[in-house]
């Protein structure tokens, strides 16, 4: 097995930099600051006017449907407009009505300079009720309409920021997961190579103060606030241990902090299964220190269930992970920026590096959450077949975006090209601007064959191998769910309590069974009667199955067992079981192949199907 080092890291990275990527954190300015400079040298720019005119170079240079700048500057009037029309014309203040002569002369001049400086003079108009600032969002919110574009987005700084951590997993703290449980601020994960780790904060410990505050009924919210801070400052984490009687004072320098996004273990048939919740920055290191860990395994699933995608680089680098050099991994279809009239260019990807676990059978179960990156790499092992796809067809996300850095911590994303699996398929799937599908006829899609012989679908997302619908909740567990939401019953809550006392006593035990004894559970139904569910629908043998089962896993999650909480999951996770049995069942991937298509003729005999 191999390792990236840091050098053969740097080179794969930079070998995929010229992509204009998909939730890219940083892009060229285009020169808009020179637009911006040239749009307001009548009037004193305001910042949202430079924001505004960067995203308009940015769109008329990069965006796929090629918008003109005159077309943008006019959206973005139109957004004011529309705000000012929430009144018949009768009803219009002066002011309105001076803001909407405003718009129409701008618009007959259809000059961009003339547009640009007549949003900046708007934004100075006073309109009764509202505000600058309700003012220019309006004006952004008709540039970004314009565009038709369902992903197309201006983030503001907190949006911003909010976005980053969620795509990339990084923050700046000291590397902890903290819940409320039984009232106090808990500690249920310790992150690697993190400065909690390293002075010594366990699973357990409660937060009881920060710096010189007492933390004592604080929420989550108010403990992560408080412990977060810029890298390199210091944070006074105070602690309750059991066993101690004092709380314990920990000085902790704050650092940046990578939350993984690839998870594993081994089930108890000896298969392998990762979790790949989202494609986040060194998703392809994380994903190949799995392999190096899970190569002796008869069998491999990875879940790319729920995954919404993220960086494309990284994407590129997982599917490269497991084909063999020199084969193609994707391709874009995008406009050329430098080029004089409306061109788009064709940029394929190749695979640079040896092939991992070349002979290990590979299930990869999707659903209609799988989005963007994880459908990159779904698309690229089912082309090549190397892994069989098991689910429902995935989400259809295949656009390139672009999300560039705009003047006072504002990011825009939008669309400048689309993506292609290795034999050709678009895994873009047409929706409307509330993001539903657009209606299709299946029967009309082409096909494509791999090199096995094997028919996929092109048509927009992902076609699993066999299909497969995730289990539902019955009568009695939704008849559950809706008395825990009118009786306001914190049941999760109740759920992360129960699994961490429960994994706290297995420990103490020395056992790494997940398991809950009766007593566990009856005090946790107890707890439930309490809070207000009746005792005659918690007596009922199906849902004390079903929060039995969900008590286990949390159990398991506690005890930061993968594998065991994959074993649990799979009692009622048809996909996840089949795809098990369908493993069990085979010792190479044309097996696995041959395994599932002998499935799928069985359920067509079965429905009657030819």
């Amino acid at each position: 097995m191999r390792n990236y080092a840091d050098a053969e890291g740097a080179r794969m990275r930079y070998r995929f930099a010229t992509l204009p990527l998909m939730l890219a954190l940083a892009a060229p300015s285009l020169g808009a600051q020179d637009s911006a400079t040239r749009a307001n040298s009548r009037v004193e720019s305001p910042p949202e006017l430079e924001i505004l005119a960067q995203a308009v170079e940015a769109i008329t240079t990069m965006h796929m449907d090629g918008f003109s700048d005159t077309t943008l500057w006019e959206a973005a009037l139109d957004g004011l407009k529309g705000l000012v029309r929430d009144t018949s014309d009768e009803t219009l203040s002066e002011a309105q009505a001076d803001l909407l002569s405003l718009v129409e002369q701008a618009r007959r001049s259809a000059e961009p300079e003339i547009l640009a400086q007549t949003v900046a003079r708007i934004s100075r108009l006073s309109v009764d009720g509202v505000s600058d600032s309700t003012l220019w969002e309006a004006a952004i919110d008709g540039l970004i309409g314009a565009l038709d574009d369902p992903y197309a987005e201006l983030f503001t700084e907190v949006e911003s920021d909010a976005w980053e951590e969620e795509t990339t997993g990084n923050y700046s703290g000291i590397g902890l997961q903290i819940t409320l449980l039984n009232e106090e601020v808990t500690v249920t994960a310790v992150f690697r190579s993190t400065p909690a780790k390293q002075v010594g904060i366990i699973v357990g410990d409660i937060i009881v103060g920060v710096n010189t505050n007492d933390a004592s009924d604080w929420t989550t919210g108010m403990a992560a606030d408080s412990i977060r801070g810029p890298v390199g400052t210091d944070v006074l984490v105070k602690i309750k241990r059991a066993g101690f009687d004092e709380p314990i004072g920990f000085d902790i320098t704050r650092a940046q902090v990578h939350v993984p996004a690839v998870h594993y273990g081994v089930l108890e048939s000896n298969i392998g299964y990762v979790l790949l919740d989202r494609v986040a920055r060194n998703a392809a290191q994380e994903m190949n220190s799995a392999l190096a860990e899970l190569a002796d395994t008869r069998g491999l699933v990875i879940d790319l269930r729920r995954n919404p995608g993220g960086f494309l680089d990284e994407s590129l680098m997982l599917a490269d992970l497991f084909l063999k050099p020199g084969s193609t991994l994707a391709s874009t279809v995008q406009r050329r920026p430098d080029a004089e009239a409306y061109e788009t260019e064709t940029d394929s990807f190749e695979d640079r590096w040896p092939q991992l676990v070349p002979d290990l059978p590979i299930v990869i179960l999707v659903d209609r959450f799988t989005a963007s990156g994880a459908e990159i790499l779904a698309g690229a092992l089912q082309d090549y077949d190397r892994a069989l796809v098991l689910g429902e067809r995935s989400f259809g996300k295949g656009v390139v975006q672009t999300v560039m850095r705009l003047p006072y911590s504002r990011r825009l994303r939008f669309t400048t090209g689309s993506w292609h699996t290795p034999l050709g398929r678009s895994l873009q799937r047409a929706r409307d601007s509330q993001f539903r599908p657009i209606a299709e006829d299946l029967d009309t899609f082409p096909r494509v064959n791999t090199a096995q012989g094997r028919s996929l679908i092109n048509g927009g997302g992902i076609f699993p191998d066999l299909a497969l619908a995730d289990d539902t909740t019955t009568l009695v567990e939704r008849e559950l769910i809706r008395a825990v939401n009118e009786q306001q019953v914190p049941l999760g809550l109740r759920l992360a309590e129960l699994g961490f006392e429960a994994a706290g006593a297995r420990r103490d035990e020395g056992t790494e069974d997940p398991a809950l004894t009766d007593e566990e559970f009856d005090g946790f139904i107890a707890r439930l009667v309490e809070e207000g569910l009746s005792e005659d629908q918690l007596s009922d043998e199906g849902v004390r199955t079903y929060l039995r089962w969900r008590g286990r896993i949390t159990v398991a999650q506690r005890m930061d067992d993968l594998g065991a909480e994959a074993d649990i999951r799979m009692e009622r996770d048809p996909v996840l079981s089949e795809a098990v049995r369908l493993l069990l069942n085979s010792t190479s991937q044309v097996q696995l192949f041959e395994a599932a298509e002998a499935e799928q003729a069985r359920r067509d005999e079965g429905t009657g199907e030819l």
